[in-house]
């Protein structure tokens, strides 16, 4: 695709913005996401399910968080050829981090809602290697469907080159942006959105209640917000940007301000690695507070299933 569109001034900007960004992220997203890590593997005392998916969410995020230096320094230096391997295997790491990270969260989600809205259903389905298969099945998910599409995202040349930025024709192909969007993005907001809702909605009607329920909620809506804001700007930027790579959008204008929106959403996205780790400490505390109203809840659907067979 041809353009003579200039972003320099664009470029420019994002040069200082990202280290802005990017140096809180990467030193704060480090040391909670470390000690959430130390905290569960030497002073945990009892593994729950909850404490089996955040596990996995801290190694989601801390493999997120490993290429951020090398993505600083990519942004303001040229690449030589004989790294465009290297440049995959990094490229490859944070997408693995990010989509690990959303679909980790969707499970939780889901786990949550079992848990709360189907008692009965969770102690047959709910279980330790339930769990862990299932954060397996993750890991195995996003590795399968992340380094195939990565390696397509560079072409190989003898030019020196920006990694983390400039991909091929071949990674802005519909193919790759819908099943990207649709199960990468959609489906999990979709799962993760209903599970949230529902949950509240069984909780605010089940009559307890106690601020255990009303602070159980607002863990929910903080949670899905923690979710949902750094996630969702960066994924319409990236159809924005689909769109400047398909011509539909034409406009040197707008092609300048969709480059300046995707590159810093795409930078404030890594956020979720703070939040991520800040929300260890409310779905810990949620799992006990919580509790109670499990065993509330499983005996009175028991007294009204009880009361029914009466009748």
């Amino acid at each position: 695709m041809t353009s003579n569109c200039s972003f320099e001034a664009v470029d420019h900007l994002m040069k200082y913005l990202e280290l802005v960004i990017y140096i809180p992220i990467f030193i704060s997203g480090l040391i909670l996401n470390a000690t959430a890590l130390f905290v569960f593997c030497a002073f945990l005392q009892k593994w729950t399910e909850s404490s089996i998916y955040m596990t996995s969410l801290a190694l989601m995020d801390l493999l997120l968080l490993f290429p951020l230096p090398f993505k600083m320094h990519a942004s303001n230096n040229l690449w030589p050829a004989h790294l465009q391997p290297l440049c995959s295997v990094l490229e490859s790491f944070y997408f693995i981090g990010i989509y690990g990270s959303i679909y980790t969260i969707m499970c939780i989600a889901a786990d949550r809602w079992l848990a709360i809205c189907h008692p009965f259903k969770a102690k047959q389905m709910r279980s330790l290697r339930a769990s862990l298969g299932t954060c397996i099945g993750v890991w195995a998910l996003v590795l399968i469907a992340v380094i195939p599409t990565i390696v397509r995202f560079r072409e190989s040349g003898h030019k020196d080159f920006h990694c983390f930025h400039h991909f091929s024709q071949n990674g802005w192909s519909p193919p790759v942006i819908i099943c990207l969007q649709v199960f990468g993005f959609l489906g999990p907001t979709l799962v993760v959105v209903y599970c949230s809702s529902r949950t509240i909605w069984a909780l605010q009607q089940s009559g307890q209640h106690s601020l255990q329920s009303r602070a159980c909620v607002k863990i929910i809506y903080s949670s899905l917000a923690a979710f949902l804001i750094p996630f969702t700007p960066s994924h319409l930027a990236i159809f924005l940007q689909f769109l400047v790579r398909q011509e539909v959008i034409q406009d040197c204008s707008t092609k300048s301000r969709i480059s300046l929106f995707i590159q810093l959403t795409m930078c404030l996205s890594n956020i979720t690695c703070c939040l991520d780790a800040l929300c260890y400490y409310f779905i810990a505390r949620e799992v006990r507070s919580t509790r109670n109203n499990f065993k509330l809840s499983a005996i009175s659907q028991r007294r009204a299933t009880f009361s029914i067979s009466e009748v």
